[in-house]
């Protein structure tokens, strides 16, 4: 399967960053994509840097504007799209949820990000409730993808319960990057982390795996700091951690690649981790901490 990844530096002027968006599918359907990964919250600037109530207005129904509009280019181009929107549940209710719109621009379903940090310059969690659907994976005319957002993907047990429940290809959609301050040494241990332990994801479970993160520098609104720089360097890797294709840290790039899908049967023939799980010894991993 060929598989398009975009990374794109997003501006205020949330029209042209989606006019943007769908040049650069195209351009994948051009190049024989059959599924499109977009980066987090890919409509608009990150605004989880400030907690201001006035960016509660950015947020859609599912289904509702950027569904439609996503799934009829879904259905011009005959692709499967992963898509991470800013979601309107309820009043007063909100997710951070990926949707995967099928090649016929229908909805083939959603994830609701499960793990919601709140740290300086990522304040999620007055913007989003944890999510609800669980480590589903969703069901496509692609295979089961195994979509995970951003902070779910540093947990093994998510990609672990995306792989118990049958998923064939894991699929992050992350916005990342570095405070201003940080040195070039801790800026480097830091993507090598982010990287490594998504390959260590696709190892463990003997599945290829997607990662696509937001690129360029977003100003910090309140102006109490100097924004953040997103580190791109979206990737894919096969099932055993080898480099499908990986993408500038820099600037922009659209970069389709091949996944071999049916390698995961090969490679969980020589390492059969499902095999030889303890189940039986598990017991606590659904405490927060055992040494007390």
């Amino acid at each position: 399967m060929k598989a398009g990844i975009i990374q794109q530096h997003n501006t205020a002027d949330t029209a042209d960053n989606i006019a943007r968006l769908h040049e650069r599918i195209r351009h994948c359907a051009a190049q024989g994509a059959r599924l499109v990964v977009l980066q987090e919250l890919h409509n608009s600037l990150y605004f989880c840097q400030t907690e201001d109530p006035a960016q509660f207005a950015l947020a859609e129904s599912i289904p509702g504007r950027s569904t439609r509009i996503f799934g009829a280019l879904a259905k011009e181009t005959g692709m499967v799209l992963a898509l991470s929107l800013f979601e309107r549940r309820a009043a007063g209710l909100y997710h951070n949820t990926a949707v995967v719109i099928e090649r016929d621009g229908s909805i083939a379903g959603c994830y609701r990000k499960m793990h919601i940090p709140d740290d300086p310059a990522y304040y999620e969690k007055y913007y989003f409730a944890p999510g609800d659907t669980g480590f589903v994976p969703v069901d496509t005319s692609v295979g089961r993808l195994g979509v995970m957002i951003c902070w779910d993907q540093w947990f093994p047990e998510a990609a672990r319960l995306m792989t118990l429940r049958g998923a064939d290809i894991l699929i992050c959609p992350t916005a990342i990057g570095w405070e201003s301050t940080d040195t070039d040494d801790e800026k480097q241990r830091q993507r090598e982390a982010w990287q490594t332990v998504q390959r260590g994801h696709a190892i463990a479970n003997g599945l290829p795996l997607i990662a696509v993160n937001r690129i360029g520098t977003e100003p910090d609104p309140s102006r109490q700091t100097r924004g953040i720089t997103f580190w791109g360097s979206s990737f894919a890797v096969g099932p055993q951690g080898e480099w499908l294709g990986l993408l500038s840290g820099e600037e922009e790039m659209t970069q389709v690649v091949d996944i071999d899908l049916s390698r995961s049967e090969h490679v969980r023939r020589m390492w059969p981790f499902l095999r030889d799980r303890r189940i039986d010894a598990f017991d606590g991993l659904d405490r927060r901490y055992l040494a007390e």
